[in-house]
């Protein structure tokens, strides 16, 4: 399991954890799942958080 798919589950299980029913539950534990699923990338070096907020390496 790498830092992403690690990542993706610990926001599921926070989200999961914290809310308990009902829509609102479910876009809690969409909203930190997708967070996880980020910050896991960032980790494993698959996404360049620089280039997502637009502060390039040309400068």
């Amino acid at each position: 399991m790498n830092a992403t798919q690690t990542g993706l589950l610990a926001g599921l299980i926070l989200g999961v954890a914290g809310a308990f029913g009902g829509f609102g539950a479910f876009l809690i534990v969409l909203v930190l799942g997708a967070i996880g699923l980020v910050v896991g990338r960032v980790l494993d070096g698959q996404l360049d958080i620089n280039a997502v907020l637009g502060r390039g390496r040309d400068r």
